[in-house]
Parts: C-alpha cells; sequence; structure tokens
C-alpha cells in the first residue's frame, strides 16, 4: 500500500506525551532535567546544577570546583528517597551521567517542537483512492489503509481495526517500552555498582591475604633461625670442648718438654767436669733423674679422627621438599578467624588455657 501525504485536520493524541514529560522532571526545580543530568547511587536523577546547589547547602564548608584547596568530599540526601549520597572530592562532579536520560530528553524536545501543522493537520492520502484518508489499520497486514480498499482493495478478506485506536495501542506500547527501558538502565547502573563494590572487596581481601601469608612465611622464618641459633650453639660447644681437651695436652706435653730439655742441659754440663770426685757426686742424682724422666708417661694423644666434627651434619632435604608442598587451603582462612574470634573472647576470663603451638597453614 503506497501512501502520498496531505494537509488535512487530524488531532493527535498527546496523553503519552504528558506522560512521558511528568518522568522528566526534576525533583528540585520542578523543571525538565537540564543537561548534563546525573543518576545518584540510590538510581533517581537530578539535574547537575539541582545536584550541586543541594550538595553545597548540605555542606558549605566544601570548596567548589577549581579551587586550589583540596576538599575531602561531603554528602547529601537524595530529595526523592531521603537515601544519603556519600561524594569524594569531586562532589557532584564525580556522579555518573545518565546518557538515556538526555537523549529521551533531547528526543522529546524533538518532537515537541515540531510545527503544529505537521502534527495536527498532516494526514496520509490512499494512493489507490486519492480521494480518501488512511483512517483504518490492517491488522492481517500490518499498514494503514483506506475504507475503500477494504471493501473493494487489496484488504477486503484482512481483519482491520480503526486507527486511533491502533494509534493509542502502539503510542502506549512506546511509552511503556520506554519506561521500561529507563527502569532497565537503573537496573544495569545498580549492577554496575556492585560488581564495583565486589572488585573494591577483591582488592582488600587480597591485600589482607597478602599480609597473612607474608606473616605466616616470616613465622616459618623465625623457627628456622631459632634451630639454625640452637645448632650453632651445639657445635660452638663441642667445639670448645674438644679444643680444651686438646690444648690441656699441648700444655703438659709443653711442660714435660721443657722439664726433660733442661735436664738433658745439666746432664751434658755435668758430663764436661774434669774433676772425678766432683763428677761422681752430681752423676748418681743427675742419673735417676734421667732414668726417672724417661718412665714418665705422658696422657694419651686425640685418638684418630678425633677432629672431625662430621657428626654435626644436617640434612635439610627432606625439610625443603616439604616446604615445597606447602600450598593455599581454602578452608584454613575460617579457621583461622574463627580461633582469632575465640582468643578474643577469652581475654580477661577465669584462667589461661593451655597453650597450643600454631602451626603453619
Amino acid at each position: 500500500m503506497n501512501f502520498t501525504v496531505g494537509f488535512k485536520p487530524l488531532l493527535g493524541d498527546a496523553h503519552s506525551m504528558d506522560n512521558l514529560e511528568k518522568q522528566l522532571i526534576c525533583p528540585i526545580c520542578l523543571e525538565m532535567f537540564s543537561k548534563p543530568v546525573v543518576i545518584l547511587p540510590c538510581q533517581h536523577n537530578l539535574c547537575r546544577k539541582c545536584a550541586n546547589d543541594v550538595f553545597q547547602a548540605s555542606n558549605p564548608l566544601w570548596q567548589s570546583r577549581g579551587s586550589t584547596t583540596v576538599s575531602s568530599g561531603g554528602r547529601f540526601r537524595c530529595p526523592s528517597c531521603r537515601h544519603e549520597v556519600v561524594l569524594d572530592r569531586h562532589g557532584v562532579y564525580g556522579l555518573q551521567r545518565n546518557l538515556l536520560v538526555e537523549n529521551i530528553i533531547d528526543i522529546y524536545k524533538q518532537e515537541s517542537s515540531r510545527p503544529l501543522h505537521s502534527k495536527a493537520e498532516q494526514h496520509l492520502m490512499c494512493e489507490e483512492h486519492e480521494e480518501e484518508k488512511i483512517n483504518i489499520y490492517c491488522l492481517s497486514c500490518e499498514v494503514p489503509t483506506c475504507s475503500l480498499c477494504k471493501v473493494f482493495g487489496a484488504h477486503k478478506d484482512c481483519e482491520v481495526a480503526p486507527l486511533p485506536t491502533i494509534y493509542k495501542r502502539q503510542k502506549s506500547e512506546l511509552s511503556d517500552g520506554i519506561a521500561m527501558l529507563v527502569a532497565g538502565n537503573d537496573r544495569v547502573q545498580a549492577v554496575i555498582t556492585q560488581m564495583e563494590e565486589v572488585c573494591q572487596t577483591i582488592e582488600d581481601n587480597s591485600r589482607r591475604q597478602k599480609q597473612l601469608l607474608n606473616q605466616r612465611f616470616e613465622t616459618l622464618c623465625a623457627v628456622l633461625e631459632e634451630r639454625k641459633g640452637e645448632l650453632l650453639q651445639a657445635l660452638a660447644r663441642e667445639q670448645e670442648l674438644k679444643l680444651q681437651r686438646v690444648r690441656g695436652l699441648i700444655r703438659q706435653y709443653g711442660d714435660h718438654l721443657e722439664a726433660s730439655s733442661k735436664l738433658v742441659e745439666s746432664a751434658i754440663q755435668s758430663m764436661e767436669e774434669p774433676q772425678m770426685a766432683l763428677y761422681l757426686q752430681q752423676a748418681k742424682e743427675l742419673i735417676n733423674k734421667v732414668g726417672a724422666m724417661s718412665k714418665v708417661e705422658l696422657e694419651g694423644r686425640p685418638e684418630p679422627g678425633y677432629e672431625s666434627m662430621e657428626q654435626f651434619a644436617v640434612s635439610v632435604e627432606h625439610v625443603a621438599e616439604m616446604l615445597r608442598t606447602i600450598d593455599f587451603q581454602p578452608g584454613a582462612a575460617w579457621e583461622e578467624e574463627d580461633e582469632e574470634a575465640a582468643l578474643d573472647g577469652d581475654e580477661g576470663g577465669a584462667g589461661p588455657e593451655e597453650e597450643r603451638p600454631e602451626g603453619l597453614h
């Protein structure tokens, strides 16, 4: 079906446009939203200028945008639901713009600014029956048509309905669709806000688990350092004991060597005595001393291998292998939180409980 455009009186239905206009009224200035339009966390919309006026009234000490002073943000209540809105240092300029509402406002203004005759007087004429106005709607073919087409033309076997009825119905459907789209946008914005909160929670939880992981490994390193110190002390004690014994033997052997050397020196001097009588007076005593000195038994030397310290060797391969098996245990975090809560609850109790060693999770 082809149509030609004529200009004859046709009364339009402004009911849907009025309903749409009511949805585009700012609750503060009671005028249609002026761009930019911002959406609050509670999903209500405000003109940014109006939102800024309310914010400034609630936070008189807050510095305006462009000030060199760094502000710390502020808060105000939504005029529609009284939900408290917390803003950062950017103020209302940190709120997200509702581009969908702004686009709807542009479309509404375009429709409202059309010339009166283009909406009220413009009328489609049937091309096959030039004198007939398009006044019915073919439900079977889903196209507008004229009465003669229904009686004699291509739509004589089709089901039809009055054009104003279908017009109102489809205008209402479009208005409902716009409202659903706006509501859907609000829901999407709510989901985005929730996911942003999830991202923040993930970052906070990850930071906390990293701190706990560092604490666990620092505790493990402290245990290793403590054990290393104990083993080094045991090694040092054994070293000192062995050194004391060997040095004692060195002193004993040194004293014997010194005494023996002096005796040899005295015996040699006595042998050089030319007078036999004088020599014989000293010879007997020297002979006895030399004999006694030669029979002195010194304490035995250290047994072979006494200097070895191999008994202090440490094997850490199995410990290192065990350390390599350390991994995350999802259930351990909840157990640690329960233990911490229990310990906090027991502070200031009747008596101390048996101390339990903390294990590495």
